[in-house]
């Protein structure tokens, strides 16, 4: 295949050395074109962001909440969202997907080895499939009842990596996972958040299983009835947490008030996950 004219954010990386062609466009969403390139004999994958215009202003808060910034000045200017900060605040968006990115791979957890960041540009390991072709998310995916509940136990430890590492994804979900010849990678990590930093964490970990959870146990009703995300974050938070653990998928609950607030705020973010899932769905279509 004849290489293809490059997006004109990957010249800079052409002109730097640090990629010699771009093969073709792999995928395009809301945040990223993804393009597969050639440095030498590697083939690479390369993550262009786009403006974030598209994320609300409530879902940007969770994810961002005691994110550090390099100086006052910067924190201000985003927190004022002059175009200054709004280019910050972007750049700082960017730069949590590739801090995650090096913490995870030096943790362990199946996520692409990331490469060289420059420019907006992100340039990391392309996962494949048995055939060197490019990884299929889950979503296009069918399994069996055992592929399942394989794929959703190593899953299920990723997350428990993850956590021990001190991260949350925050936006788990069969979307953005690819099925590599050596099982599940976890991708797109750009929301992911510090565990103990902030305050949603815990409710983004129990999205993030539960989203496993439904997806995978469409294929194995079994799995339907487990509840490893409160047990997960039981453990992490009396500090008995590590990559490890032996789980059991069952939690019993304290009798405690309702927090009604929490609960609407819950019934939000479900509604606006399952509509960011029927436009994903339709974008994949």
């Amino acid at each position: 295949m004849a290489p293809m004219k490059p997006d004109k954010r990957l010249k800079p990386l052409i002109e730097e050395g640090l990629i010699d062609t771009v093969v073709r466009q792999l995928m395009s969403g809301k945040e990223a074109t993804v393009y597969v390139v050639r440095r030498g004999d590697e083939t690479l994958c390369a993550k262009v962001y786009k403006a974030a215009t598209e994320r609300s202003f409530r879902q940007a808060v969770d994810y961002t909440e005691n994110r550090k910034v390099r100086n006052s000045r910067q924190a201000r200017a985003m927190a004022k969202g002059t175009r200054f900060g709004r280019e910050a605040t972007e750049a700082a968006w960017q730069s949590a997907e590739v801090d995650a990115l090096h913490r995870l791979a030096a943790a362990g957890v199946r996520v692409p080895r990331p490469h060289d960041f420059f420019d907006g540009v992100l340039l990391m390991d392309l996962v494949t499939d048995a055939h060197g072709d490019a990884a299929p998310r889950l979503n296009d995916v069918a399994f069996t009842p055992e592929e399942a509940h394989t794929h959703y136990t190593t899953l299920i430890g990723e997350v428990v990596r993850m956590l021990c590492a001190g991260l949350v994804h925050g936006d788990l979900s069969e979307f953005n996972v690819l099925l590599a010849e050596d099982g599940p990678v976890i991708i797109d990590l750009p929301q992911a958040v510090d565990a103990a930093g902030n305050n949603h964490a815990c409710r983004m970990l129990l999205r993030d299983v539960a989203n496993l959870r439904a997806f995978f146990g469409g294929f194995d009703p079994s799995l339907r009835a487990t509840e490893h995300g409160p047990e997960i974050w039981d453990l992490y938070r009396r500090g008995a947490l590590h990559p490890g653990v032996v789980l059991t998928g069952r939690f019993e609950r304290e009798d405690m008030p309702v927090d009604l607030e929490a609960v609407i705020r819950e019934i939000d973010d479900a509604q606006a996950e399952e509509r960011a899932r029927l436009l994903r769905m339709q974008a994949a279509d």
